[in-house]
Parts: C-alpha cells; structure tokens; sequence
C-alpha cells in the first residue's frame, strides 16, 4: 500500500521533516519560499495533504471545483483563519491545528514587546549600532516605569494567562482583562488578574494594552480609531495575537499623533509587508512574528502536525481538529 501524499509548503525542523518523511510520501520545501496561489491550488489537486503555515493564504478559490485531491489540511500553527475553513468543510477537507504548545513563547514574547517598548531598547540599540550614542546623561531615552503599572489583556486564554503571570507576579502589575465568557474569579485570581465587562473598560484603566484574542472576521480590528482614542494618552499597545485584531492605519494614526504613547507589535494585517510608515516611528517595536520562534516550540509544533495527519490517515481523530 502506498504512503500517502505530503506536500510541505515551508522549510519545518529537521526533526519534523524526518518524520514526515518516513511515515509519508512527503515532498519539502527546498528553498523556503512562500508559494503562490496557483502552487497551493495544485498541491490541492494533486497532494493527499497540504502542511501549510500562517504565511500560505488559501482562499475559498483554492477549493473550487471537483478535482481536489486533499483530504486533509494539516496546518502549522494555532491560528487559522488564513484557510477558507467554511470552503474546506464543503470539500470534506479536515483541517487541524497546533495549540497548546507555544504558550510560554508567545508570552516572553509579548512581555520582551511590553519591556521593550516602555525603556525605548529599539530606540536605544538604533542609536548605538549607528554609534550616535554620545554617552549617559540624565534626560537620554528616558522611559516609563513597569512596576506597579496597570496592564490590559484583551483574551484570557492560555496566552493571556500566561503573560498575565509574568506580569503580576514577575514585575508587580496589576493585571485586569476582559474575555467573551466569563472567567470564574477563582481561576483569575492564580494569575493576579480580575476580569472587567467590557473592552472600553479594559482600556480605560490600562498603562498597557496587551492583545490575546483570535484573529478571523469576530475580532478583525478590534482595536480600531476608536478604541485606540479610548486608550490613557500615555497607553502602549502589544499584539502578539493575529495582525487583523488591529486596524493598522488607526494605530499609524493614532502613533503620529500621540493618541497613544507606543505599541509593540509581532504580527501585522499583510505579513510580510510592514507599511513603511509603521517602520520609521521610533515609538514602536516592530518584531518579524517571533512568538513561537523557539527551538523547542517550533520542533513541538511540527509533531503535532505530524501525529494529527498520522492519526487522519490510520482511520482515528485527529487530536487538533478544527474542521
């Protein structure tokens, strides 16, 4: 009996990409470079699975017609709202993701974001590697306290929770945040964090503005002109979440004019593309999507993948379905 058909569309761990090659018959990505529409719309016809990441787009067009050949779309990462799922679900296509394992980065990440961004590290490492710096003196980059301060989380999943306890019980914040459901007190109060009603009332009290919720159509620009306006003067924003939980020509906006103090970002509406008005501000730190860039992380992620299109193809459930 022949291995099923794998189609690869990144470069993934060495030890990820051994196992695939073992138990399937996996084609990888030699050079490491996106494919096209027209290439994810033939590894559909012609492939048993496509292993696709957050940077491939596969719209409902990709799905159309009744030459598709993949049966199941075993997706690295957790969010997937870059797959026409409603449009995979018509095909009978399964799709799967991979939560659960890179809480902990995601969290340093948007604690290194938050840090970053109220001591001015970008500002200060461009100004020493253009050897600008002149030496200590009283007023240089001067920043804002973290201690003490009060932090918003917008999601109270495992991510939010997670950064949540960095900051109560790592530098002293107080941590509030805001959930669709309700949160019991209970569970709230291991992480120091105390959940309020509403968004707006989240970041009405905020020093910092940290984003935890999923990305997709129930949560695209949630933080937009207005809600940014709503934010203390004095506010930083974190996104750590999906690039689409923010109106990225609001908080442009909202930067140049000083509604709010910065923002710290991992994640944008049209990665790869940063628009260059975000990338000359000095009051944002600009990361290259880095949450889950740990060895560790990565090499997880890509066995979940591994056991989801392993336990698709044995007959069983796939551990991680979404669709």
């Amino acid at each position: 009996m022949s291995k099923p058909r794998v189609l690869v569309t990144r470069r993934w761990p060495v030890s990820v990409e051994a196992a695939l090659s073992e138990r399937f018959d996996a084609t990888l990505s030699k050079d490491d470079a996106a494919l096209d529409a027209a290439q994810l719309r033939d590894a559909l016809l012609s492939y048993d699975a496509v292993l696709p990441t957050v940077s491939d787009r596969l719209p409902a067009a990709l799905f159309e017609g009744d030459a598709v050949q993949s049966k199941i779309i075993g997706n690295f990462g957790v969010g997937f709202n870059h797959i026409d799922v409603a449009a995979a679900r018509a095909k009978g296509i399964v799709v799967t993701n991979t939560p659960g394992v890179l809480t902990d980065c995601t969290a340093d990440i948007a604690m290194l974001l938050l840090l970053s961004v109220a001591r001015r590290g970008g500002e200060g490492e461009r100004e020493l590697r253009a050897g600008a710096w002149t030496g200590w003196r009283p007023t240089h980059l001067v920043g804002t306290k973290v201690t003490g301060k009060t932090v918003g989380i917008i999601g109270f999943g495992r991510i939010g929770k997670a950064f949540a306890q960095r900051c109560h019980f790592g530098f002293g914040m107080d941590v509030v945040f805001y959930n669709r459901s309700v949160v019991d007190p209970a569970e709230a109060a291991r992480y120091g964090a105390r959940q309020l009603q509403t968004v707006e009332d989240v970041l009405q009290v905020s020093d910092f503005v940290s984003l935890h919720c999923p990305g997709g159509a129930e949560n695209r620009h949630l933080m937009n002109a207005a809600r940014l306006a709503a934010m203390k003067p004095g506010a930083f924003l974190i996104n750590t979440a999906r690039g689409d939980v923010i109106d990225e020509a609001a908080l442009i906006a909202a930067l140049e004019q000083g509604t709010i103090r910065g923002a710290g970002l991992d994640v944008y509406e049209a990665e790869p593309h940063v628009p260059e008005r975000l990338r000359v501000l000095d009051n944002v730190v600009l990361l290259p999507h880095l949450g889950s860039a740990t060895e560790e992380t990565r090499t997880a992620m890509g066995m979940k993948v591994v056991d989801n299109v392993t336990a698709f193809f044995a007959g069983r459930e796939p551990p991680d379905r979404v669709v």
